[in-house]
């Protein structure tokens, strides 16, 4: 098995090193001399900068991997930007010295002078600036110091680089290298370990197929969300013959979603469990471990009081030190493994009763007609907290929701849930998805199931669905916030509205990632007011990747058109 380098010498490696490939792009090698020069070129950029952090936003892996080496070596502290919505942008640019990538005022490397070389850095002092998925709330900025990532790095190549110890051995990915999973699996990890680095992105099933049929020997580096939704009718069979590994992070795998790869992919999915926090505590393959977690070499783990996971490490600031989790367990093996029991903090008060949100969302995850359930906390100004509750629903549960509507599959629920919740305490809302909404990271965040509820858009009632066709109905109410400000002679929806609700809806009915970038024959034939009820109608289009969708009520049509996806 090959041995890691630190990070720190990865771009100080003895001559005789450098002929190596560190990428493969367009079918050219990228070999380390070639990486090199392009880290000094961003170490020269950076230099220029008189702050500290430095904002980063890459889709290039390549070009990634070369800044980040560049800005530390110029003894700056990059800072991964989770997305570039403008309101991440409105928070976070304002904070930072400088930009690189894809963000406004971006610098671009240097052409370096030959002479000049590389000083080593402290990874005692160099840092790196992420943020949480936010998942459990709002994303929060961490701060790793590059010893700590180092750390990591020797720890996975010492768990399973026996298994990658292959030439040309080429990273797929399905997940960014913004965020830790794929910082650590696509880039660090390699370079210190003398793989290539993961330049090759996936975004659907198709893409990771066709890849994979291209590719030598490779690695999967992919989420819960990718693997639970692997078409089985997809010529799999010789493009998995070459896959040497499959991981998974971001989240627990479910037994379906493994067995799913399993068939597929030819492998057992390697799920690393952890945090943006703690970095990796534990790995488990469930075709081998079931719900059995194996901790990584180096990680310490204990129950503190509550029955509440602590780990030590030296992924951690301070690894002399216990981080507590706030995820309950059942140690295993003298604690070598444990088992998980779910989250514990997620205790609520809702009319001045304590109510666990993970009780309610295991209660309803047993029900036939629910694969999936996640609750969050709507609060109102004026109003008094309540649950909101969104449910991923079987085929079952799709068909019941059809012949009984939404008020009495409510009402059931209700009751399903009424042995482990005070009835004051009960979810009043509920929305019902064919998938759960999730980021880029494949992550279920507070604000993507939050903007469920935002009264933006009413609450979609479902009429009928198919692969190809849908129906909903959607109740104007005087309430709705995009009714204001708009047209102040008159409250009416308006027409990027009404577009925004033909997207979302499409999202939910056809269960179709990626994004409508454009819509034509667009018609606003009337405006739709307060009190309509208006009917949708959605037909997929898969020769054309379009939508069709017509709004119409019973004054007639009052919109029309088409939504495509691509530039």
């Amino acid at each position: 098995m090959k041995q890691s380098v630190a990070l720190a010498d990865v771009a100080l490696v003895a001559t005789g090193a450098d002929r190596h490939p560190v990428a493969t792009v367009d079918g050219g090698v990228i070999t380390h001399a070639d990486w090199l020069r392009m880290v000094r070129g961003w170490q020269a950029a950076f230099a220029r900068v008189a702050g500290d952090e430095v904002g980063f936003y890459f889709e290039d892996t390549l070009a990634f991997s070369a800044a980040l080496w560049g800005a530390w070596h110029a003894g700056k502290t990059p800072v991964l930007l989770s997305d570039v919505q403008p309101s991440t942008l409105a928070q976070l640019l304002p904070t930072v010295s400088a930009t690189a990538g894809l963000l406004p005022g971006a610098l671009e490397a240097l052409e370096p002078r030959e002479e000049s070389a590389l000083q080593p850095f402290d990874m005692q002092t160099a840092r790196l600036v992420l943020f949480t998925s936010g998942s459990t709330g709002r994303p929060e900025r961490i701060v790793k110091k590059v010893v700590q990532l180092d750390a990591e790095v020797h720890n996975l190549q010492a768990a399973f680089g026996g298994a990658l110890d292959v030439d040309a051995l080429q990273v797929l990915a399905t997940v960014s290298h913004q965020h830790i999973y794929g910082l650590l699996f696509r880039v660090l990890w390699p370079l210190s370990a003398g793989r290539g680095i993961g330049t090759r992105f996936a975004r659907y099933p198709e893409d990771v197929l066709q890849q994979l049929a291209e590719a030598g020997s490779s690695v999967l580096i992919s989420s819960p969300a990718m693997l639970s939704r692997l078409p089985e009718h997809l010529p799999w069979g010789d493009a998995r013959t070459r896959l040497k590994a499959v991981f998974s992070s971001g989240g627990p795998l479910a037994v379906q979603g493994a067995e799913l790869a399993l068939a597929t992919l030819g492998c057992s999915p390697t799920e690393v469990f952890g945090s943006s926090e703690t970095g990796g505590i534990a790995w488990r393959r469930r075709a081998e471990h079931g719900d059995v977690w194996q901790t990584l070499p180096g990680i310490e783990v204990r129950l503190n009081d509550g029955g509440l996971l602590a780990v030590r490490s030296g992924h951690l600031d301070d690894p002399a030190s216990w981080w507590e989790t706030a995820d309950r367990a059942e140690p295993l093996n003298g604690g070598a493994s444990f088992v998980l029991l779910g989250r514990a903090d997620r205790i609520v008060k809702i009319a001045e009763k304590r109510v666990s949100l993970t009780a309610m969302e295991q209660r309803l995850q047993a029900h036939e007609h629910v694969k999936l359930a996640r609750a969050v906390l709507i609060e109102r100004a004026n109003l008094p907290t309540r649950v909101g509750m969104v449910l991923e629903l079987s085929e079952a549960g799709w068909q019941a929701l059809f012949a009984r509507g939404r008020q009495a599959m409510g009402h059931a629920l209700r009751d399903w849930l009424a042995d482990v919740v005070e009835r004051v305490a009960l979810p009043r809302n509920w929305r019902y998805v064919v998938r759960m909404p999730m980021n880029e990271q494949s992550k279920i965040t507070q604000q993507s199931l939050l903007a469920l509820f935002d009264p933006l858009m009413p609450p979609p009632q479902w009429v009928s669905r198919s692969e190809l066709e849908a129906h909903v109905q959607l109740k104007v109410v005087p309430e709705l916030r995009v009714l204001d400000g708009h047209f102040p002679q008159a409250k009416l929806i308006p027409g990027v509205a009404q577009l925004h609700w033909a997207v979302t809806l499409a999202r939910q009915a056809f269960d179709i990632p990626g994004v409508y970038a454009r819509a034509e024959v667009v018609k606003f034939q009337q405006p739709i007011l307060p009190g309509d009820t208006v009917e949708v109608q959605l037909k997929r289009i898969p020769e054309k990747d379009a939508i069709q969708f017509a709004f119409t009520s019973r004054r007639g049509a009052h919109a029309s058109g088409r939504l495509l996806k691509g530039a």
